[in-house]
This record gives C-alpha cells, structure tokens and sequence, in this order.
C-alpha cells in the first residue's frame, strides 16, 4: 500500500516515515501544502496523512483542492489543532477521519488500515479467498489453514489485488502501488512477482485478462 505523508515537522517525520516503511507502506513525502496538493492529485495512493498548519498553503485548502478536483483517496487530518470546530471544519472540508498530537504510532497504523478497507468496501481486516485467508492487520496469508510465505512484494500484490476483488488491475495501477516512484515499470518485475505468488496460492487464484491486467474473483 502506497501513503502519502504531508507533513512539515522533520522530527515527526523521522518517527513516522520508518514506522510506516516497516509495516509494509510505500511512503512519498511533501513538506509544504503546494507539494503534497501535487503529489496527491496524482491519485496513486492507497490514503494521504495530511497535517493542517503546513507552510505555502494550509492543509484544510489542500483537501478541499483535492475533494474539488473529484480526488477520492482517504485522507487522515493529523494536527495538533484539537478543538472540536477544527474537527468538523476538517471532516466537512473532506476528511475521512482526524488524529490529534500527540498519538501512538499503533493507533495512526490502525486507523489507516481502517481507512484502506472501508475505501475498497471490505469493513473486516479478515478477507477470504477461495481456501485463502488474508489478514490485512497481521499482514499474513493462510492457505487451507496453513501458513504461506510471501515475500513483501508478492504480499503487496495479493493484498492490492484482494482488496480490489472483482476488478482488473492494470500493471501500471499495480506498479504504482507496489514500488518506488523511481521503479522502471517498463520492466517484467510485475510478471515475475505474479508467477511466483500464483505457485504459492494457488495458479487458479490471480488471473490474468490479457492486455489488461490482473485480478481475483
């Protein structure tokens, strides 16, 4: 899952990005309100932790930029502005939900967990597939009732896929939302990954709609 962190305090930043970057997330950062208006736009990200009082232009017209532009990515107001007017100007400004500073790092992981699934219609953490239960929390994979052992990416791409039930994945989408910005997406990483977890869930689980994508049914 891909998150996008606009935030200008560097010292949070030091303690957030790491957190995130080691429960599996993607993070892109902004650190002014012109940068993450831009990044955001984009639409690659799976939800968005935009702080309030952000140098350049403030966060609440940020959002509302976005939710203008038709942008439906789940965003998580972080602030440390924790009166309850500033809550309803966020949530009617287009916040999905609102965390103030100081938080527990577990309790911002729950919340855009929450934030992800509730996006993609699934209110459980829980999801079963066939003989598959993925556990988007524990971030762990059983097939049968026995454990599968799934690289980060290959998780990734299940769980994007998973998610998204029922839909056709392109290979750019699921690029976007496995790798760095940086990633060559012209190359067969997408396809080596695919093969791979197809051997270890089952080849009937992820198929393929040839010049379209991937998907799960």
């Amino acid at each position: 899952m891909r998150v996008l962190i606009v935030e200008d305090d560097r010292d949070l930043l030091d303690v957030l990005q790491p957190s995130l970057e080691a429960a599996g997330f993607l993070v892109d950062v902004a650190l002014d309100g012109e940068e993450g208006e831009h990044l955001g736009e984009a639409g690659e990200h799976d939800v968005i932790i935009l702080d309030l009082g952000l140098p350049m232009l403030d966060g609440l017209s940020v959002l509302k930029r976005w939710r203008t532009a038709g942008l439906q990515t789940p965003v998580l107001v972080l602030t440390a502005r924790g009166t309850w007017r500033d809550k309803v100007d966020g949530l009617r400004g287009g916040a999905d939900d609102y965390l103030t500073k100081p938080f527990e790092t577990e309790e911002l992981m729950a919340r855009l967990e929450a934030l992800i699934r509730r996006s993609h219609g699934h209110g459980s953490s829980q999801l079963t597939l066939h003989d598959l239960e993925l556990d988007l929390s524990l971030k762990t994979v059983r097939k049968a009732g026995q454990p599968v052992n799934l690289t980060r990416n290959e998780y990734r791409a299940f769980a994007y896929l998973a998610l998204n039930r029922g839909k056709v994945v392109s290979k750019t989408e699921l690029t976007q939302h496995l790798y760095d910005q940086d990633f060559d997406r012209d190359s067969n990483v997408i396809e080596a990954t695919m093969a791979r977890l197809r051997k270890k869930i089952g080849m009937d689980v992820v198929r393929t709609k040839r010049g379209h994508g991937y998907y799960v049914s």
